[in-house]
């Protein structure tokens, strides 16, 4: 089903509702949600508080929950820095330079982390912005590992977001975002910017190489679609690709179409998303994060005047963390993210 923001008028204009205004002491401007749908009254209490638990980040993205930390990791492309965040002391530095060391600034405008996945092995798998790579790193040593950083001989661009299967194998995108002039970059050595699946012990296999600007990655529950959001304004959406039972492709459709969202300068487009154990979607958008079904019904928008560029669930699997720009929230969700 391929649908887009306002594509069926009559029905939005029942089901959107009175913006429910959330408690966030910390901002000039509360942040709110956009009921679109009673379904989302399933999923997120009218009455959910937003908190803000982190502040003064250049950029957030990244967030991944661990529990045997019992903690929050996000990362901050731009300052080669991640960040980790728990209950009793707040977020602290964790690892810096978290991507490359000794840039050059007009060459390479991210050095740091992107997205962070969590392996089945215990280490942070990461889309490593600054090195070019999808890179392994020891939470106790800190030591990391470079797992796959070319495809048939080529350096990757930028890897933003990743995703890794059960079976071990990690989805990725490799937009140019980390290299200061894109794709007009000297350093830039691929034609196409990518979406990509790597398993240990082979190499990169290319899934698609003709979005302009891949970004956010993820998995439905089952494993059988790949969702992958296009932050380009000309083209800003989200595709979902039906894998076959070996993870490759075997068509594409778009299956939102955030064009109609970018009306009115709303901050943000489509960027980093999850998907709950229930196949709900949380999708940064034009405004902020979007939830939606898998038919991509729109649900609700959960906005606080930033862009959101990415989520994840953590905690008891009732806690929506979001990556807001310079600062990371936290909403308590009804359903659990994390278990179906």
């Amino acid at each position: 089903m391929t649908t887009g923001w306002g594509s069926r008028p009559s029905r939005r204009s029942v089901l959107v509702g009175a913006a429910v205004t959330l408690a966030v002491p910390q901002l000039a401007k509360a942040a709110s949600v956009r009921r679109l749908s009673p379904r989302l009254d399933h999923i997120l209490a009218p009455d959910a508080a937003c908190e803000t638990i982190a502040t003064g980040i250049q950029w957030a993205e990244g967030p991944l929950w661990v529990p045997s930390q019992s903690a929050l990791f996000f990362s901050d492309p731009p300052a080669n820095l991640i960040r980790r965040w728990r209950r009793d002391e707040g977020a602290i530095p964790y690892l810096h330079p978290s991507g490359a060391a000794g840039t050059d600034p007009k060459l390479v405008r991210e050095p740091g982390a992107n997205g962070l996945a969590l392996g089945a092995d215990g280490r942070l798998r990461i889309a490593d912005s600054g090195t070019r790579a999808i890179t392994a790193l020891d939470l106790a040593t800190k030591a990391k590992t470079v797992l796959v950083d070319r495809y048939r001989g080529k350096r990757f661009n930028s890897p933003n977001d990743l995703h890794i299967a059960r079976s071990g194998a990690i989805y990725f995108t490799d937009p140019p975002y980390g290299l200061a002039d894109g794709d007009q970059s000297p350093l830039k050595e691929l034609d196409q910017n990518g979406v990509y699946r790597w398993t240990p012990g082979g190499e990169a296999v290319l899934l698609d190489g003709t979005l302009t600007r891949p970004n956010g990655i993820a998995l439905s529950p089952d494993e059988r679609t790949l969702y992958v959001s296009v932050s380009d304004k000309d083209a800003a959406g989200v595709y979902a690709y039906a894998l076959d039972a070996a993870g490759d492709v075997g068509g594409r459709r778009l299956l939102f179409d955030a064009r109609p969202m970018l009306a009115n300068d709303a901050p943000g487009i489509t960027d980093g998303m999850k998907v709950a154990a229930d196949g709900t979607l949380f999708c940064s958008a034009p405004g902020g994060l979007l939830v939606m079904t898998p038919e991509a019904e729109p649900l609700g928008l959960i906005s606080d005047g930033r862009a959101i560029a990415n989520c994840c669930f953590g905690e008891d699997g009732r806690t929506l963390f979001m990556t807001a720009s310079d600062r990371v929230l936290r909403l308590p969700l009804r359903i659990n993210g994390l278990k179906a």
